[in-house]
């Protein structure tokens, strides 16, 4: 009985080693099951398509006072893909955000909500976009607002179009939660936004240091559960706080040698 060697031609080598997907979550008990279920069958998809050799789920439970954290620690029980992070005090999005993406261990990071904005059919399809444009991070944009309520589609727009006037940044929906991001820009980047402005501090600090953002559209799907605060007082106050600092330190951010960092990436 003889066996065939296969071919090294024909050994297909994933584009990407490792996909993070971390999830920022307080008080999520009524989604979190599902977020993880459905994140763990899109990033299958890309195992067996060959895009990412391996992935891992991140829950960052941001101190939450319902049954969220045990949740979590049940699903990471059962399955070693999956982990959980848990704050000792409430940091808000932007807290939760930095500690994911510290704690992610891929040479891809996704961060998305637990309430599943997009469907997650469209990691696959951003994973792709990446790689086949060789872009550092894939943002989305939502077709539709028109289901989050006319004050939140205001409150929105409004938000856009003052980030576009004040930093350039052409990107149509900054705070959506879908980044795709590669690990390595944050060897160069660092976040200090602690509110809901970090989304638009990632892209402004990345695209001013050179890095190139892909932008898609996808379907939206308002949250049906739980509250939102996002368009809150308090949350609009810290992102003009975050807004006017960022804003003056901006002078002293200069682009990055792209040729050299094309040359030398550490998670190649």
């Amino acid at each position: 009985m003889s066996s065939e060697v296969p071919d090294v031609n024909d050994v297909v080598v994933p584009a990407f080693a490792k996909l993070s997907v971390f999830y920022p979550m307080w008080n999520e008990e009524a989604y979190i099951e599902r977020a993880l279920a459905f994140g763990k069958r899109a990033c299958e998809q890309l195992v067996e398509a060959g895009d990412v050799a391996d992935y891992e789920l991140i829950v960052v439970d941001d101190a939450s006072t319902d049954a969220t954290g045990e949740i979590a620690d049940q699903l990471a029980a059962d399955d070693p893909r999956v982990s959980v992070v848990h704050h000792a005090r409430n940091r808000k999005l932007g807290g939760a955000m930095k500690t994911g993406f510290a704690t992610a261990t891929g040479d891809l990071v996704l961060y998305t909500d637990a309430d599943l904005p997009f469907d997650m059919n469209e990691l696959p399809r951003a994973v792709r976009l990446m790689r086949e444009y060789d872009v550092d991070i894939v943002s989305a944009y939502r077709f539709d607002r028109t289901g989050e309520g006319s004050l939140r589609a205001v409150y929105t727009f409004a938000y856009n179009t003052l980030v576009k006037a004040l930093f350039g940044v052409r990107v149509r929906d900054i705070n959506f939660a879908f980044k795709l991001c590669r690990r390595r820009i944050f060897d160069h980047v660092q976040l200090h936004s602690e509110g809901s402005f970090i989304d638009a501090e990632l892209v402004i600090r990345s695209t001013r240091l050179g890095f190139e953002i892909l932008q898609f559209g996808v379907d939206y799907f308002p949250r049906t559960r739980g509250v939102s605060t996002l368009s809150s007082p308090a949350v609009i106050r810290t992102i003009i706080v975050e807004m006017v600092g960022l804003r003056r330190e901006l002078a002293s951010i200069r682009p990055l040698d792209r040729s050299l960092l094309d040359r030398v990436d550490p998670n190649a």
